[in-house]
């Protein structure tokens, strides 16, 4: 599958579907996806963390981010843009299914940059990264979720032993409150993550914070082309999925210009929500089926590539 490319106009920041989130709520919000993504990581992927939920649990029993139940997490990274050549390195084991782009792509990694990954997972995208940016460079992948934690420093023997490469690291943390040193790194890298947070702007501050001046970004998202329905909104496995946590496309670029980021390019590929549809995966069946009659899952919800940079006076 390929995506048509879509760039997307710079509109003004609108707030109404992405209202304020009290600290007790975001602790609430962090604990459901923290179990969740714990669920997937002893699983071993998203599809199969679906299988085992009982019958009447929904759509994955605290489910994943953004892989379908009729494709393999390898037929889903390959639909997404995943070359064979950015598989070579990877431990079996590192792609639990929950990607929704290509972030390494956007980033455009040359050897020897420092690179964050933020929501690290089980390292699928730093594994990716690490022969991209050679021996001379250096990875860093955070992840909140002490089990997927484990299962990621766990894959770095079998990375090592594919790449001849020692050049990964895990760190255990949020996204709000990286554990990065400031003007350290090259290049941020996400994927599928960001909605995840409860606190957006404080993310991208944070990344302000550890980027070098000059340093960019490379983020691959979901997000809101128009609000969704409360119901979904509520709805805490769509939050896992990555999708009741979206914001409009317009409050994305708000939030990474008030971090001082320039050169900013967010890239619409509303064909990963198309797919989804295809390919049935039951969170998209339930967003269909809270939506407007003849309304389809992508009028809403767009898979976002999202591209800028810290200027080099910051």
């Amino acid at each position: 599958m390929t995506h048509a490319h879509s760039p997307v106009p710079s509109t003004p920041p609108r707030s109404s579907s992405s209202p304020a989130v009290p600290p007790d709520d975001a602790d609430a919000i962090r604990s459901q996806v923290r179990a969740g993504y714990g669920r997937i990581a002893e699983a071993g992927s998203w599809s199969a963390a679906q299988s085992e939920s009982a019958p009447d649990s929904g759509c994955c029993g605290g489910g994943g981010c953004c892989g379908p139940t009729a494709f393999s997490p390898g037929e889903l990274v390959s639909a997404i843009g995943y070359a064979a050549d950015d598989l070579a390195a990877l431990p079996e084991g590192a792609n639990l299914g929950l990607s929704c782009g290509n972030p390494t792509a956007i980033a455009a990694l040359r050897p020897g940059e420092v690179v964050l990954d933020l929501g690290a997972g089980a390292g699928f995208d730093c594994f990716v990264a690490g022969p991209k940016v050679g021996a001379a460079g250096r990875v860093i992948g955070v992840d909140m979720t002490a089990e997927m934690l484990a299962t990621a420093r766990r894959n770095v023997a079998g990375y090592r032993a594919r790449s001849g490469l020692d050049n990964v690291e895990f760190r255990l943390g949020e996204i709000e409150h990286l554990p990065v040193a400031d003007a350290s790194v090259d290049v941020v890298i996400s994927n599928c993550v960001i909605n995840l947070s409860p606190d957006k702007s404080q993310v991208w501050r944070e990344i302000a914070r550890v980027l070098r001046p000059g340093g960019r970004v490379a983020v691959s998202d979901l997000a809101l082309l128009r609000p969704l329905p409360e119901s979904v909104r509520a709805d805490v496995e769509a939050l896992i999925g990555c999708v009741a946590g979206a914001i409009l496309v317009e409050e994305f670029r708000g939030m990474i210009e008030a971090a001082g980021f320039a050169e900013i390019e967010l890239t619409s590929k509303p064909e990963y929500v198309k797919a989804m549809t295809n390919w049935e995966d039951p969170l998209y069946r339930r967003i269909l089926a809270a939506l407007p009659e003849s309304r389809c899952a992508s009028e809403f919800i767009t898979s976002l590539d999202i591209a800028a940079r810290k200027p080099r006076g910051r």
